[in-house]
């Protein structure tokens, strides 16, 4: 999913009618994902035009890459707990 995509939908959410005026938990970790990732391509592009620290694009990436580690994590087991429900019998 692009960042543009992932920043468009934490800023419409809780937008739409009967949806709460704070940010729940889940919106404020998609939040700190999107912001994880918009520094990490920050950070690189700073470092390929103007050759920035390549130590903080190292840093950059790695924590880039657990953030994405994390959710991808997260749908897989939401993903489980959806299939254990689908398998439950009635």
């Amino acid at each position: 999913m692009e960042i543009q995509r992932i920043s468009a939908l934490v800023q419409g959410a809780g937008a739409g009618p009967g949806m709460p005026g704070r940010a729940t938990p889940a919106m404020e970790a998609l939040r700190g994902f999107a912001q994880t990732l918009s520094e990490a391509e920050a950070q690189s592009r700073a470092a390929l035009t103007t050759g920035a620290d390549p130590h903080d694009l190292v840093a950059a990436i790695a924590e880039s890459q657990l953030a994405v580690d994390t959710v991808v994590t997260l749908r897989n087991k939401a993903v489980e707990a959806y299939q254990e429900i689908l398998r439950m019998p009635v």
